[in-house]
């Protein structure tokens, strides 16, 4: 008996043995075009292999009846049960649909199909179809709840990002993480990313103190696996023009204006013929000019079974389109990504990136734009003066100077040169564990230097100088991540699929800055403005020093579960402990959960049901904001006169008092989303409704009792998280892509975002105050409970007075400043106490917009293919304050349409140089700024493959393209989507630098 169970043992052995079989084939495309560097894996084991350079593969050790797994970024994974030995020949689709798509959520990745949070992401191929100069551009329009917004369209210009609306009185910059490490979007070439994630949920809340603003995660490209080496040339060159030119008044109707604001007040005229005047100087003419753009981009990319390798550089020329001479940027990057498969169980990746930046902007360093800037005097700036004729007497005031002679004493420079990266080592034990070690880094050593020459620009100018100076400076920072975490998968029972990942990171940042300035510059000529060389005394100190030095470390864990991918959950924590707040308020601890329904995945669900794809998802955590750094340390920044020996000396003491209990804001986050397809995934949607409730926003000036000393000289009072903001809003994308036939494919989408802010309380009942308008006005925007953050307060206007009568009927103005007149703007008394005065001003507008909106089209058609790309903000208002308030300035011309007698305007007020409340801050200045922007037109044709391949050439392209083409708007500035990016005193024109309109010409090349 024991020798007959032996024998079948050894039967039964032998032919389990034999059922390990081994397959092999080819993967390609529906094209039949080799796809090297797909993943063939058994399902369920860590048993794979991958295609080489011709598509080939062969996979052992294979159990009768396994199941193997295809899959291939941007492909749909195949599945294929295996029975016997064979040659297995695999055709893999592209995925339009992309449920397969691997998106990066930080410290991990998952299949879009499973995602649980709000998340968007862009592609590198709406980045190569927009060609933008900075990254953040590729966002503004083809992502739901992001906007992209500058002060400036300056060359080099930083951005401003802001993901569901302004929370914060504070920073609304979210956290830019690429390839693992922090950093800053305007450091990488755009034609180096790959994808760009956003996290706009709780689904944020593993970055913890980091996440409340959003995440932007960006993966940068890299080489393919069994790939051989390609080449790619990407070039473009173009010019550029202003997109809009402000309607000033000409010499002749400048004249009319100023004759008749003389003669209402009684004085003689300044122009006796004003058939003499023309047209005059348009001084914006002269200062805008047709500037030259030229971008270079080389990549190379590869790789064998075990390595892989991308390496790039780029090149980037931008002239000014104001006095190109002074306004340039150039911009040199190198980058080098490389993977190595260093054993079955050690894998290790790299990220270098090296960028230089050189700028020279209009205004020595700088914001371009406001009072004395080049643009500010272009508008003002009398158009009776020649181009060469200063404004010797001061007849305009003593703050508006020529323009073209401002351009010829204007001199800076700054240059940054950085290097920044991470490393990163993956180690797989067991099957399913990957421990991940990663160092990140980014160093940044800048410098910079501005010359100030002797210059007169006449009598009285405050912007003469008397004596030449140079400054010079120069900032280092440093900033290190050291990141340990684990990452377990497991699948129970074929349809319980778990994901641990825990771990912590450790990041320390450093800051210090040097500044000295030199006077008496040899010559007086910025050849010799150099600090060795400026000897010059002077009383007040010259140098200047500012370092700082901050820690943040963070342990998160994160489980992921989902059954059969119909059911969804994800749990997070994530604890934070910062440098920069006292001892007891430096912890802090950061939950998040999402869930979310495969509805179609369900058996009910039918397979040829018109709708082929319906997922719910909501999410709810605590995310953190980190601003309020260092508030409880005292500074000795404050004045104090003391006695010593019997002698009275004055000294320093402490400054704003200190707040020992500061710590950052606490963002609460609610969203409920759907995703749908249907069509045959022909059409997408994807909607959210989301609450964000921003917490212990940092209230300055926050009234104490003034025993503390906040009454001293320098001293104030202490800033205090008091305040709680609600943003509400919701999200909507709907797309349609569809290929017609072979020969012609069509794509088309639109996304809207609606976002309603509210500052839903102040402790105390405080407002916060912000913004400039003019000079010596009251803050023209607040912070109050009720109202949109950094709304606009000031006088509500209800016409204009037309005779006497209505002057007598209506309260008095004086306590504004003077009596009105006929033709003066009529006040409304909005508290209704008789009076008119300053307690009367209200809410008058509010700077964010109500909609963001997106549309973008692309069609291909053979060899030639076509997109694009436009935007709208609706809304947002925006106060005109590019206009000096002195008699004798320009204006635009809508002052031809002013109040000349009874019945002549309702709208605008009369011209006059005697005073008047008609430059007051009012709703006359504000005005509805909503726009719809055709940010991007591109065609192009790719060269036939047949023709190519005897060159050994795989593509060539030449396309022609347009940037800002037109931007259709009521408003009368230059640019209705520039704003400092301030939470209180953003949307306020200050005469901004307006973004250039781009004509280009560009190649693509790969071989």
């Amino acid at each position: 008996m024991k020798i007959k169970y032996f024998l079948m043992a050894v039967f039964l052995s032998t032919v389990i043995y034999a059922q390990e079989i081994q397959i092999t084939g080819k993967v390609t495309d529906v094209n039949g075009q080799e796809l090297p560097g797909v993943n063939v894996i058994v399902k369920g084991t860590s048993n794979g292999a991958v295609t080489d350079f011709d598509g080939f593969y062969t996979l052992s050790n294979i159990s009768n009846g396994a199941i193997v797994t295809f899959s291939y970024l941007g492909f749909i994974t195949l599945e294929k049960t295996v029975v016997e030995d064979t040659v297995l020949n695999i055709v893999l689709e592209e995925s339009s649909e992309s449920l397969e798509q691997v998106v990066v959520i930080g410290y991990g990745m998952q299949k879009t199909k499973n995602l649980t949070g709000s998340v968007s992401v862009l592609d590198s191929e709406t980045i190569d179809d927009l060609r933008p100069i900075q990254v953040e551009q590729a966002l503004q329009g083809t992502v739901t709840g992001v906007n992209v917004d500058a002060p400036s369209g300056s060359p080099g210009e930083n951005l401003n990002i802001t993901i569901r609306g302004i929370s914060s009185n504070g920073s609304n910059q979210p956290l830019v993480v690429i390839d693992g490490y922090y950093g800053e979007l305007n450091s990488i070439n755009p034609n180096d990313v790959e994808s760009i994630t956003i996290l706009k949920d709780s689904q944020a809340a593993i970055y913890g103190i980091e996440g409340a603003n959003g995440v932007v995660l960006v993966t940068t490209k890299k080489g393919r696996k069994n790939k051989k080496t390609s080449f790619s040339y990407d070039a473009y060159t173009g010019f550029q023009q202003t997109t809009k030119k402000l309607s000033l008044l000409n010499a002749t109707e400048y004249g009319a204006l100023l004759n008749e604001s003389y003669a209402a007040n009684g004085q003689e005229l300044l122009f006796s013929d004003l058939s003499q005047l023309g047209e005059g100087t348009d001084w914006q003419e002269s200062v805008f000019e047709t500037a030259p753009i030229i971008s270079h981009n080389m990549s190379f990319s590869g790789g064998s079974d075990r390595i892989t390798y991308f390496v790039s550089g780029s090149h980037l020329e931008q002239a000014g389109i104001v006095t190109k001479e002074i306004s340039n940027f150039k911009r040199n990057t190198a980058k080098i990504r490389l993977g190595v498969d260093l054993s079955d169980k050690f894998d290790f990746d790299t990220t270098i990136n090296y960028f230089h930046r050189k700028r020279r902007n209009t205004n020595n360093g700088e914001d371009e734009y406001g009072l004395g800037t080049l643009l500010f005097n272009a508008i003002n700036y009398a158009p009776t003066f020649t181009e060469d004729q200063e404004d010797v007497n001061g007849f305009l005031g003593n703050e508006v100077i020529n323009p073209l002679s401002q351009t010829r004493n204007t001199y800076n420079r700054y240059t940054e040169n950085g290097l920044e990266g991470m490393g990163r080592l993956d180690y797989k034990p067991v099957d399913g564990l990957k421990i991940t070690t990663r160092i990140g880094f980014r160093t940044l050593n800048a410098d910079y230097k501005t010359f100030s020459p002797i210059v007169d620009y006449g009598a009285g100018k405050v912007f003469n100088t008397i004596r030449s100076s140079v400054t010079e400076g120069r900032v280092k920072s440093d900033e290190y991540t050291f990141e340990l975490f684990g990452t377990y998968n497991k699948v129970f029972a074929e349809n319980h699929d778990i994901t641990i990942t825990t771990g912590f990171s450790l990041n320390e940042s450093f800051y210090s800055e040097l500044t000295a300035t030199g006077f008496d510059v040899p010559n007086n000529s910025w050849e010799f403005a150099d600090i060795s060389l400026a000897d010059g005394l002077n009383t007040s100190k010259a140098t200047s020093k500012y370092s700082l030095n901050d820690k943040l470390i963070g342990q998160f864990a994160r489980l992921e579960y989902n059954f059969d991918e119909r059911y969804l959950f994800s749990a997070l924590l994530r604890r934070d402990a910062a440098s920069d707040f006292i001892t007891d308020n430096r912890v802090d601890y950061f939950p998040s959960i999402t869930a979310g329904w495969n509805v179609s995945e369900e058996a009910f669900w039918s397979d040829t049901a018109f709708v082929n794809y319906f997922k719910l998802r909501g999410s709810y955590g605590l995310l953190g904001n980190r601003v309020g750094g260092n508030l409880y340390r005292a500074l000795l920044d404050g004045e104090a006169t003391y006695v010593l020996d019997g002698q009275i000396v004055d000294g320093v003491a402490n400054g704003r008092i200190s707040n020992r209990n500061a710590s950052w804001e606490v963002a609460k986050k609610i969203d409920i989303g759907t995703d749908v397809k249907f069509l045959d995934s022909k059409i997408s949607i994807i909607a959210d409704f989301f609450i964000e409730d921003r917490e212990d926003l940092l209230i300055s000036d926050f009234p104490v009792s003034g025993i503390t000393g906040v009454g001293a000289p320098g001293a104030g009072a202490p800033t205090v998280g008091a305040g709680t903001t609600r943003n509400t809003g919701y999200e909507f994308l709907i797309s349609y892509n569809d290929k017609i036939s072979k020969d012609f494919s069509f794509g088309v989408s639109y996304n809207v975002s609606y976002i309603e802010n509210e500052v839903v309380k102040i402790t105390g009942d405080n407002f916060v105050e912000g913004g400039v308008f003019g000079v010596g006005q009251l803050a023209p925007s607040r912070m109050e409970v009720g109202k949109p953050i950094g709304y606009f307060y000031g006088l509500q206007t209800d016409g204009v007075f037309q005779n006497q009568a209505e002057v007598d009927a209506h309260p008095s103005q004086l306590q504004l400043g003077a009596e009105a007149s006929p033709g003066d703007i009529r006040y409304v008394d909005t508290n209704n106490d008789g009076i008119i005065d300053f307690d009367d001003r209200t809410d008058i507008g509010k700077p964010q917009p109500d909609l963001y909106m997106g549309f973008n089209l692309n069609f291909k058609y053979k060899q030639f293919d076509f997109v694009a790309y436009s935007y709208a903000n609706l809304g947002q208002e925006m106060v005109r304050n590019y206009e000096r308030d002195q008699p004798n300035v320009n204006r635009l011309d809508l002052y031809l349409d002013r109040w000349t007698g009874e019945g002549t305007s309702n709208t605008v007020p009369r011209a006059t140089t005697g005073t008047s409340t008609n430059k007051l801050f009012s709703d006359f200045f504000v005005e509805d700024a909503s726009f719809l922007r055709i940010q991007n037109v591109q065609l192009g044709y790719s060269l036939p493959e047949n023709v190519l391949e005897s060159v050994g050439i795989n593509k060539l392209r030449i396309y022609v393209s347009g940037n800002n083409l037109y931007t259709f708007t009521d408003y009368n500035g230059f640019d209705p989507a520039a704003t400092t990016g301030d939470a209180i005193g953003g949307g306020i024109d200050y005469g901004f630098y307006p973004i250039s309109r781009q004509y280009l010409l560009g190649v693509n090349l790969n071989f």
